[in-house]
């Protein structure tokens, strides 16, 4: 006979964990506003720039960004097309295997990406009113919160 196991059901949200939830909801909202207002400024989308920002990891497969920003490879492919026009990106073979194309940044695609880092300045200013062991707690515990949900971060 076989048993069937019961999901266990999270605890329900306490008053702390639901303000938290909600000043984080606060933070995503102004960051991804001002995101898309530098990315603007410099002509590119909002999925442009975090492309290029990723790949500031390196050179990665199209799947692989597509999975990484939770959106379809073809959207990817447009995106990718786009920036390759403006000289920000190019595909190279995979050197481990040749039917992949691997996207990579050009210094250009570099240049552009330091600079709309350099411009948001959202998140330094809420910053600048914690101590630097207080930025490096609530560093620690954001990327201890992303590990437990198996999420890996998306650099701006």
């Amino acid at each position: 006979m076989e048993t069937q196991t019961t999901p266990i059901a999270p605890p329900p949200a306490d008053a702390i964990t639901r303000e938290v939830v909600d000043l984080m909801a606060g933070l995503v909202a102004l960051f991804h506003r001002e995101y898309e207002e530098a990315a603007a400024a410099r002509s590119l989308t909002g999925a442009q720039a975090k492309v290029l920002a990723l790949l500031r990891r390196g050179p990665m497969p199209m799947r692989h960004i597509a999975q990484t920003l939770s959106c379809e490879p073809s959207n990817i492919t447009g995106i990718v097309d786009r920036l390759e026009a403006r000289g920000f990106v190019t595909r190279e073979a995979d050197p481990q295997d040749r039917r992949v194309k691997l996207v990579a940044p050009t210094d250009a695609g570099q240049a552009a990406t330091e600079e709309l880092r350099e411009s948001l300045n959202f998140a330094r200013e809420p910053l600048a009113a914690l101590a630097e062991d207080e930025r490096t707690q609530l560093r620690d515990l954001l990327r201890r919160m992303l590990e437990g949900a198996g999420s890996e971060a998306v650099d701006a």
